[in-house]
């Protein structure tokens, strides 16, 4: 479930694993009553320290959007699939306006701006995966 955390992105751990939940939640791949992998699991997985990831479920279950059954687990709250996509939209404006404002103050037009949006979503990239060459060829000029 964890297979896109990336220990080397810019982005903390704990929340590329709250995300992955938030995330897997909203789009109805992790149904409600559903359990995540234990703590223990996902550390050795990831090769990380239990503590991180117990932290990840703390602030998932702070939200509301897990619990924990003492001794059984970690598992999905019920009703919470549209909390999660408000959530996920919510951080993905609020990326996206983030990007929009640098590209616009390093000079981007808003023709380049929105030629890279749809070139982005035009490819299957990993969630905090690499940036695909084929978009690392458009800052050059260069079209793949």
């Amino acid at each position: 479930m964890f297979e896109n955390v990336n220990i080397r992105s810019s982005v903390a751990v704990y929340v590329q694993i709250e995300n992955t939940v938030l995330f897997a939640v909203a789009s109805g791949r992790l149904k409600e009553g559903g359990q995540l992998p234990s703590v223990r699991e996902v550390s050795e997985k990831l090769n990380i320290n239990p503590n991180t990831v117990a932290k990840s479920y703390r602030d998932l279950e702070v939200m509301g959007i897990v619990f924990t059954r003492r001794g059984m687990g970690v598992y999905i709250n019920k009703g919470v699939e549209a909390k999660c996509r408000e959530l996920c939209r919510t951080k993905i404006i609020s990326r996206l306006h983030e990007v929009v404002t640098e590209a616009k103050a390093a000079g981007m037009t808003a023709q380049e701006i929105k030629a890279l949006c749809a070139a982005s979503c035009g490819i299957d990239s990993e969630l905090y995966g690499d940036t695909p060459s084929s978009l690392l060829a458009l800052a050059k000029g260069k079209k793949n």
